[in-house]
């Protein structure tokens, strides 16, 4: 997959591939959860230099912060999270619907909660059919 968004130097999307089967598309039709028609495994998007526009937006924050280590490349951490101004989205593949609530993510998430708050965000924690706001 060759990603064009600012990345932090030596990250890379590698095999992972969560953020073509975890959020809702509208433009793509597809629903949460499920794989995009796009996608192949270990390949990635097919459309890649057609793809719509929300996913040329999209930022896989451990892509783009440093500051997250290893432990939350997407693959590793079975979560895909991203920011939309003052909220943190957790999208937790549904085969590790707990993952989310072990350590270290959990006390990171609570961080970020707390900080979200002054600007009136929060964390919002999907896993599977459930939704937690943190």
């Amino acid at each position: 997959m060759d990603i064009q968004a600012p990345s932090s130097p030596g990250r890379s999307c590698g095999t992972c591939t969560l953020c073509c089967r975890l959020p809702d598309i509208d433009a793509l039709s597809k629903p949460a959860n499920a794989w995009c028609q796009h996608c192949r495994a270990e390949g990635g998007c097919t459309i890649y230099q057609d793809r719509p526009q929300v996913c040329r937006d999209f930022l896989c924050l451990w892509m783009v912060d440093d500051a997250l280590g290893q432990e939350w490349e997407p693959a590793r951490s079975h979560m895909m999270i991203y920011r939309q101004g003052p909220q943190v989205t957790v999208l937790v593949d549904p085969a590790h619907a707990a993952v989310w609530r072990r350590e270290p993510y959990y006390s990171r998430l609570e961080t970020w909660a707390k900080e979200a708050e002054a600007d009136h965000g929060y964390v919002i924690v999907f896993a599977g059919d459930d939704v937690f706001k943190i």
